[in-house]
Parts: structure tokens; sequence; C-alpha cells
């Protein structure tokens, strides 16, 4: 969480880069509403007032994304239909909250509509594209959110999960997603998918921010008789012991994605995690009921009556996927859901015995990553594959925790912890015990923010620390490269040295081992000593190279010296 006191980036820097990110990526696919740029502003400077007055906001100078189901006052919410919209007034509980600790709305995403979807392409505002590769489904519902963290315009974004809305889209991009306990999170101001099972969740790229995020939003809410106290926190015991399922039930998955599953139960096996084998066929035989049962008849009291009255829409503003699913909503009766929601808790009590003596579940998050081709060619066999280990959890009352598991196949990989309701902050210690620290690099040129090679550090997982400069013992030369670049490079004690302005980016263990391997020579990664003292890694060039080049220290660092030149 950020620190009112030692904000990293002041709310008005921070806003600023984020409108200049958004500029740079050109996914205008994410946002089906997106503020203007001054008015962000204006709230950035009216918590930098608030913050000097004394005020306590810990999530000041963060700027947050809202999916399209969630209302933000003064901003139409569509659930990602036109048709649909309505303008509210007042913020949803969850984001008010947010907004009340100094969080900075952006705008509003776009999503499988009527957060009926996990591929993210059923909107009339156009398929998300995947961070990663534009030929890939972003996932969804929550499609627009997860994709606006994973190319770093903001620094968490909500979403909502029925399905996996909140875990699918973060595997696929490489991003945390929190699914809090059911309830603990109030829907009140949310347009429900279903009503009974609806969860606000959180998408960040480090597991930290998107915890904290989720606490700051949880509490109950006397307009939402669903929402409820957070409970006893379940703890995890000195040795936690998790279950994974047997191999029957990985088969079906990615090419190479069984074994991105090994390499990270042996990752939890070596942090010192005890791993039991448990056979889950009554857990994934409850998530088939999501879309196979009576449960459905809760879309269709959702918005059956609005597809129903707008049928004529159905091909242009209504998806007909989504209309397909919906409608059926209507065709159960009360027998029938009286009947399933008995079949559900017996399914429920034999998963419990299964998992007894275990502290969460791991698994795969999902099981392959379509093209958009893939999924037009057929919408709903490939949606299908996309919840096998998701569909269960908001059913049988459980926590869940999707956390970036490495690459596979150069395009993300993603697993997931599930535990017993109220198991929340268990699953985010145990994704701890997974994800080594954090690992800062120190950039000087084509990778500072909104230079061009700074994507490269966004999609390694890094995110923004501070400003910094290095100590005075340094020269700064232009490089003869493209994208032009500057050359660091350290000097001895009898020769005169400067300080040079940069920035500190942190990254995650794999995403930084990624990158460095990925640095081209001239370039190297080394020891930089900065004006604090502190040593860390840092962007260097082997000397050879700044031969007959010119030198720039003077400028102070590699902006001034652009703003010079250009």
């Amino acid at each position: 969480m950020i620190s009112p006191a030692d904000a990293p980036v002041g709310p008005v820097a921070r806003v600023e880069a984020a409108y200049d990110r958004i500029a740079t990526v050109d996914r205008p696919e994410i946002w089906v509403t997106l503020r203007p740029r001054e008015e962000a502003r204006a709230e950035a400077a009216e918590l930098v007032d608030r913050l000097a007055a004394g005020e306590t906001l810990p999530l000041a100078g963060t700027v947050i994304a809202v999916k399209d189901n969630i209302d933000v006052g003064g901003l139409p919410t569509t659930a990602g239909a036109a048709s649909y919209h309505y303008h509210p007034e007042v913020d949803a509980t969850a984001v008010a909250r947010l907004r009340a600790a100094g969080a900075i709305v952006l705008g509003k995403t776009n999503l499988d509509q009527f957060a009926t979807g996990l591929v993210g392409t059923r909107s009339p505002y156009g398929a998300v594209r995947n961070a990663w590769d534009p030929s890939r489904i972003s996932g969804g519902s929550s499609s627009g959110s997860a994709v606006a963290v994973a190319l770093g315009i903001v620094d968490a974004a909500l979403g909502t999960d029925t399905a996996g809305s909140g875990r699918v889209p973060a595997a696929l991009n490489g991003v945390v997603g929190v699914k809090p306990t059911r309830g603990t999170v109030p829907v009140t101001g949310v347009v429900p998918a279903c009503y009974s099972l609806d969860c606000v969740t959180v998408f960040a790229r480090e597991l930290a921010l998107a915890r904290s995020v989720a606490e700051l939003m949880s509490g109950p809410d006397r307009a939402d008789p669903l929402s409820r106290s957070i409970g006893v926190p379940v703890r995890l015991p000195t040795r936690p012991r998790l279950a994974v399922p047997t191999a029957e039930h990985l088969a079906g998955m990615a090419e190479g994605w069984a074994e991105g599953f090994a390499a990270a139960v042996r990752r939890f096996a070596s942090a010192g995690v005890e791993i039991v084998e448990v056979d889950i066929a009554p857990l994934l035989e409850a998530a088939t009921m999501l879309y196979g049962g009576a449960f459905v008849a809760e879309r269709y009291a959702a918005v059956g009556a609005h597809i129903e009255a707008h049928r004529h829409l159905i091909g242009t503003d209504l998806d007909p996927t989504v209309a397909e699913i919906v409608l059926a909503g209507a065709i159960p009766t009360a027998a029938q859901w009286a009947s399933d929601w008995a079949r559900l808790q017996r399914l429920g009590a034999a998963g419990r015995e299964l998992l007894a003596g275990c502290d969460a579940l791991l698994t795969p998050t999902t099981t392959w990553h379509p093209t958009l081709a893939e999924v037009a060619a057929d919408p709903v066999g490939a949606n299908s594959r996309m919840g096998r280990f998701t569909n269960f959890a908001n059913l049988l009352d459980m926590a869940s925790l999707a956390i970036p598991a490495g690459f596979v196949g150069g395009l993300p990989f993603g697993v997931m912890l599930t535990g017993p309701a109220f198991s929340d902050q268990a699953l985010v210690a145990l994704a701890g015990l997974y994800q080594a620290p954090g690992l800062d690099l120190f950039v000087v040129g084509a990778h500072l923010s909104g230079q061009p090679l700074n994507p490269h550090l966004v999609q390694a997982g890094g995110g923004l620390v501070s400003a910094a400069s290095t100590a005075p013992a340094y020269r700064l030369h232009a490089l003869a490269t493209t994208p032009a670049k500057p050359g660091l490079v350290r000097v001895g004690p009898a020769e005169a040295g400067a300080s040079i302005e940069g920035e500190i980016w942190r990254l995650p263990a794999a995403g930084f081992g990624t990158f460095v391997a990925a640095v081209p020579p001239p370039m190297a990664i080394g020891t930089v000593e900065l004006a604090d003292g502190r040593q860390v890694p840092g962007f260097l060039v082997e000397p050879y190279a700044v031969d007959q080049t010119p030198d720039i220290s003077g400028f102070g660092g590699w902006r001034a010296y652009l703003g010079e030149v250009l």
C-alpha cells in the first residue's frame, strides 16, 4: 500500500503518467468511458491539498480503473450494452471506499456483456486483446480491467467474479487477481450477474497492493443484505498443507501447461509446503452446475427483462451468445432449483471432506489461452474450457487468489489458490511463500516512463517505485542506437563524475530474469550507486561503446537532454 507520507509518485504526476501511457499503448477497446484528463488531474490536485492538510489517504497517488458493471458516480454504467446504460449519481460502495482512501478513478472498462463469459470478446465495444499477444484473448469477463493493469496504465482495477471473471483474465495477462470471500466486499451499486454469488475483485501487478485494495473495500453495508464481516481469519500452520489435483483432472490443458503447473508445485514444495494429491471430482462436478443447472436463472432475474424487451438488438448491441445464455435462465423451474441446491450441498460436503487437513487447493487458473479466431469459431465451446477450476468457488463459498507463475511458450501462465470462506489472508500468506520479493532496477534512458522501451519493463511486471539519482560518480553518453538511448558509465576516482537522474522500477523475480536476459550488448545490468548511498542493479554500458560519443552528463539526465535537442 502506498503510504501517504512518502508516496513515491505524487497523485498529479501519477495521473499524468497514466494518460500518457493510454496514448502510448493505443488500446481503445480497454475503455467504455474514460474521464477527461483535466478532470482526473484536478482530483489529483485536490488529494495533494488533503495530504498537506494532514489527512490519512492510504491510496493517495494510486490510479484505478473500474469494470463497467460497477457504478462510478457521474459516469454512465452500461454493463457492456449501450441499451442498458444509466447514470448513477453515487459510487458503488466498493468504489466509494477506495476513493475515500485517495484512489483516483480513470474510467470504466470493457467487459463481456452483463459479466457473462470468460473470454473478453462478448462486447459491442470490441474484443479486448491480450496484453502480451494481441492475437489472443484477454480473458473475461473483467477484460478491460485486467489489461489496463497488465499494460501499466493503472495501478489496480476492479472487476467482478461469478464464474472466474476476476481470476482468468489475471492469469492470461500475468497479474494478480484477488477474489475475496463472497459477501465481504458489498455489491451495492454492482449490476448483478448472479446476485447471490457475485464478488467484487481486484487486479494489480503486486500482491500487496491487490490485497490492500480488497481489504479497504471490505466490510458490511446495510444496503447489501448479503454483505458480511470478514469473520475469524483462517491462519496458516507452521508447515502449510496444499492439495493439488490428481493427474486425470489436469488432462486436456494447453501444451506445456502441465509442466508449468508441475514447476509451480515444486516451487511451493521447496518453500516448505507439504503437497498432497486429492481427487477433486466433486468440486469439478459442482463447477458444471453454474451454467448447466438451474442457477442460471439468477442471470435471467438480473437482466432477462432487458434482453426480452430489446430482442431486436440481438446481434448488434446485445451479444447473441450472452442473450442465449441469459434467456435460457427462464426455463428452470423452482423444483429444479431446489433439486440443484440440494445436489450442490452434497457436492460441497464431499469436496470439504476431501480437502480436510489441507490449507488450500492449488490448481492452474484456467486450462488454455485461445486466439481471438479460435473463440470466434466456437464461442460457447471455447469459453466452457476456461472455467474448469474457477466455476465452483463462489457456488461453494470459497475464497480464491490467482497469481502469476512464469511463462509458457512466451505467454503468462498462472496458478490459483482456493480455500474455505475467510481464508483470504491465509491464501495471501501462501502466495507469499511462492513469490520471491521484487527486485529493483535503476533506469536512465529509453526505459524511463513514457520512453519507447518502457513497455518492456511493464510487460515484465514492473512498477514505478520512485525517481532517483546516481551518486556523482558517473558520466552519461548519447549512443548511436535505434531507438535513441544513453549509456551510463562509472568513472574512476580521479575523473570528474556527475549525478544522473533516473527512475527505480520494481520487477517480480521471474520478470526481472526475463527482462535482463533480453538486454542486448553493449548494454549491461550492473551495480549502480545512488545519491543516497544505496546500491541497486541498474543499466550500464560497456566502456568501449562510449568512445567517440557525445558526453551529455551536463544535462543531468536523459529527459533533459532530449528536451534540449528535440
